[in-house]
């Protein structure tokens, strides 16, 4: 039995995962870090903690296995997922951070995206470049940030001793020796989420770098999301290989062996990511919607692209609803409560609380709850967050439509909300189509793992990645297309009045 390891360093937690050849499950850890709210609008995380909660992850691991009778050091190698366009940036010669990672909802950078704007006001005018507006989204205007804010920054840059890279190449580099020899490289998929990569190209574009100030020799070397780029210096994965590399929403296409152009998949993590895959062409949105590398599955294999859409606000509004406003005590509570009610008493939620994401593209919007009343419960709160969430999918799926000009039979769900029965029968109501829950619903470490697999000999094609695929559920809709379209009418009229808050 080949083994193969996934590391998933996500948003909210770190974690190991170990899978089979059939793509099942054979031992995992998880393990929560600190998120760090300095101001209204900063999010933060310490890189030395992401950095030991990976390696806390991996030895856990290494004793599961150790029951099973299996050895991790048997693993054939591993792939690398992460939250994308979070930023790190560090000392190449000493290894350390020279200030916290500046995670991708922050919207601390929203002067620096006024700024770049005060010249040229239209936001969309490195698209054709980069595929990507200029918004606080992206890890370039971050990088911006750090050497206009951050004296240590400034100066590391200016001597050469600073190198930027996302949590992919931080880890990359601490795993394969750090300051002793470490690998500073990225994937393409990550690349792309920067506004730095030429699409077309798949390297770093000159003219991206001069806008944003950026030298390319702080940057890490752009390669494929399946080879091998080094192997880990040591610990209990000493020498086996790390051998894919892919931004987690595009692992999570992968590991949803979304391979044929036209195919789509929905993450519901700490944000609700929707790729479609629209092959080995760029397509330019028109819509709202950012245009990405999917994947590029070897160095000598075409990049495959895709249209995304992207929700700032999943799982992070049922966080919010546990740890701020202390209406649940655990994400398992929400299911039930929000099922006590039959729908939501004409209550909606504009998860606006970091602004609004793909297609509006507004950061001037704020969180709002519409329509209550004296009979309004925390249920119907409840379930107005999980409509909130299935809404704005749909607002994305009609954008993605009207680019991609395919019209979507059935979605791909995966992420931790997608465990939430009742959350996945109001998603498949609002849409009108199937939604189809794969066995492993943590595809993004699945992805990863498939990539480094690939890249090494377990799997030797995608058609044979294709034959794991197993369906857990699919789920059909059950409300009428009137009570569609007046959901999906009252739900614009609430996302007006989140709008034009923060001045």
């Amino acid at each position: 039995m080949a083994l193969v390891g996934a590391i998933d360093q996500g948003t909210q937690s770190s974690r190991f995962m170990v899978f089979d050849n059939r793509g099942r499950v054979v031992a995992s850890h998880q393990n929560e870090h600190t998120q760090i709210y300095e101001q209204p609008g900063y999010c933060e995380h310490d890189p030395i903690e992401i950095l030991n909660s990976v390696e806390l992850c991996i030895s856990e691991v290494a004793k599961k296995l150790d029951t099973k009778g299996l050895a991790i050091s048997d693993l054939k190698a591993i792939g690398i997922t992460n939250q994308r366009e979070t930023t790190v940036v560090w000392d190449k010669n000493t290894g350390k951070p020279l200030h916290n990672a500046i995670v991708w909802l922050d919207q601390r950078t929203m002067s620096t995206v006024d700024d770049l704007l005060a010249t040229d006001s239209n936001k969309d005018r490195f698209r054709p470049i980069c595929g990507l507006p200029l918004n606080t989204y992206f890890s370039a205007v971050k990088m911006k940030w750090l050497m206009d804010n951050v004296p240590q920054v400034k100066d590391g840059i200016h001597n050469g001793s600073a190198v930027f890279g996302t949590i992919d190449s931080w880890l990359i580099w601490n795993l394969t020796g750090g300051a002793n020899g470490g690998v500073h490289v990225t994937d393409v998929t990550n690349a792309s989420r920067t506004m730095l990569l030429n699409l077309h190209t798949g390297q770093w574009d000159t003219d991206m770098c001069n806008v944003f100030g950026v030298p390319k020799e702080s940057l890490p070397t752009v390669r494929s999301s399946a080879e091998v780029y080094g192997t880990i210096s040591n610990g209990p994965l000493s020498n086996i290989a790390i051998a894919g590399c892919l931004g987690d929403q595009q692992a999570a296409c992968v590991g949803q062996v979304c391979f044929e152009q036209g195919q789509a998949k929905n993450t519901y993590g700490t944000g609700c990511f929707m790729l479609m895959n629209t092959g080995t062409e760029v397509v330019q949105s028109t819509h709202g919607l950012l245009t990405t590398i999917c994947y590029q599955l070897g160095k000598d294999q075409p990049i495959t692209y895709a249209v995304e859409g992207s929700v700032a606000i999943a799982g992070a509004a049922v966080s919010w609803l546990k740890n701020q406003m202390g209406l649940i005590n655990s994400a398992e509570e929400l299911e039930p409560l929000a099922a006590s009610v039959e729908d939501t008493g004409d209550l909606y939620f504009v998860p606006a609380l970091t602004g609004l994401f793909a297609p509006r593209w507004r950061s001037d919007a704020r969180g709002v709850m519409v329509g209550i009343s004296q009979y309004t419960t925390k249920a119907h709160f409840a379930r107005a967050v999980l409509e909130s969430i299935s809404l704005s999918t749909r607002e994305v799926i009609d954008a993605i439509k009207k680019d991609a000009h395919l019209n979507l039979s059935s979605l791909k769900a995966d992420g931790g909300m997608s465990n939430n029965n009742l959350f996945l029968q109001i998603q498949s109501d609002i849409l009108g189509c199937d939604v189809v829950r794969p066995h492993v619903v943590e595809t993004t470490a699945l992805g990863a793992a498939f990539a480094a697999g690939l890249a090494v000999g377990v799997w030797s094609s995608l058609d044979e990645l294709k034959q794991t695929a197993e369906v857990d559920r699919v789920f059909s809709p059950a409300m009428t297309e009137e009570q569609r379209v007046q959901k999906y009418s009252r739900w614009h009229q609430a996302v007006e009045r989140s709008l034009n808050w923060v001045q």
